[in-house]
């Protein structure tokens, strides 16, 4: 899973999976669901994300994961 800010257009993309999407539904103002081709969900894109998000803040618990760290 990676999460993807990108300042410029105030975006945060959560990538769930490695798959392309084949579709994509807008379930509230400015957040799409993508799904790949088996019908799974794949992302989640959510546009004005400061206003949606706590962008300073990140939590994980009980998660067995490598943690990067990529600073742009």
């Amino acid at each position: 899973m990676k999460l993807n800010y990108f300042p410029d257009t105030d975006s945060l993309y959560i990538d769930l999976r490695e798959q392309p999407s084949v579709e994509s539904i807008e379930v509230a103002a400015g957040v799409v669901l993508d799904f790949g081709a088996s019908g799974e969900l794949v992302g989640i894109d959510i546009d004005n994300a400061s206003h949606h998000v706590d962008l300073d803040h990140l939590v994980l618990t009980r998660m067995h994961a490598q943690i990067e760290r990529f600073a742009n």
